[in-house]
C-alpha cells in the first residue's frame, strides 16, 4: 500500500501542492497512490498527537510512505530520527521527493539512518545541557523551579469526567473543544490521555475513523 502524506503548519496554507508533486514522483515510479492522509498541525508536535502516529501504527511490513519532503515529518531532527526508525524496524518503506531520499532496508539506507541518528544525538546533548544551563540560572537568581500550583487541580478535574469525556470523543468532539470545556491546556490533557489508556483508545478510534473516510476518497 502506498500512502501519500501531507502536513501544512496552518489553515492558511494549502496541501495542494504537496499532493501534485508527490503524484508527479509516483508517475516517474509507476505507482499508484492508494490513500492520502492530510492534516494541519505544527510540525513541533509529537508525531503520536498527529495523525502521522496512528498512521504509522496501522501500515504494515512493505507499505510506503511518501512525503514531499523530511520537515513534513517533524521540525526536530531527534522526532525525525525516531519516526525514520520506527518505519525501519516495520519494515516501511520511506521516500521524500524534493530531497530524494530513500528509506528502506537496503544497506545505503542503513548508514544513512546512522548518519541522521549521530547528528540527532548530539543535538539532544546540546538541548539538555542548554537546558540545565538555564535551570541553574534561574537558581541562582533564586526563582522557584518545578511545577506551578493548580496543574493537579485540573488533572484531577479530568480524572472525575474521564467517563464523561470518552463519551464527547466518541460523539465526535475535538480535544481542543473538551479542553475549552473544561478551561485547562492540551499539555494537562495530553498527560491525563497518557495516564488512562482507555481515553487514548477513544481518540484513536475517533482517528481511525477519519482515516477510513480519508482512504475512500
Amino acid at each position: 500500500m502506498i500512502i501519500g502524506y501531507l502536513r501544512v503548519s496552518t489553515g492558511k496554507q494549502h496541501p495542494a501542492n504537496q499532493r501534485d508533486e508527490i503524484q508527479r514522483f509516483a508517475v516517474t515510479r509507476q505507482w499508484k497512490v492508494d490513500a492520502w492522509v492530510t492534516e494541519i498541525v505544527s510540525g513541533k508536535k509529537r508525531e503520536q498527537d498527529r495523525k502521522l502516529g496512528l498512521l504509522l501504527r496501522r501500515m504494515k511490513r512493505g507499505d510506503t510512505l511518501v512525503i514531499t519532503e523530511i520537515s513534513r515529518l517533524s521540525r526536530t531532527l531527534t522526532e525525525i530520527m525516531a519516526i525514520m526508525g520506527k518505519c525501519l524496524r516495520k519494515g516501511i518503506n520511506l521516500y521524500t521527493t524534493k530531497e530524494g531520499y530513500t528509506f528502506d532496508n537496503s544497506i545505503n539506507s542503513k548508514v544513512l539512518c546512522f548518519a541522521f541518528g549521530l547528528v540527532a544525538e548530539i543535538e539532544h546533548n546540546l538541548i539538555s545541557m542548554r537546558t540545565k544551563e538555564a535551570l541553574a540560572l534561574r537558581k541562582a537568581k533564586g526563582m522557584v523551579l518545578g511545577r506551578r500550583k493548580g496543574t493537579y487541580t485540573k488533572f484531577n478535574i479530568l480524572i472525575e469526567n474521564r467517563l464523561r469525556i470518552i463519551q464527547m470523543l466518541r460523539q465526535g468532539q475535538s480535544i481542543s473543544e473538551i479542553c475549552k470545556c473544561y478551561a485547562l491546556s492540551r499539555d494537562t490533557f495530553n498527560k491525563f490521555r497518557k495516564s488512562y489508556p482507555s481515553v487514548q483508545h477513544a481518540i484513536d478510534d475517533k482517528e481511525r475513523q477519519r482515516l477510513s473516510r480519508y482512504s475512500k476518497r
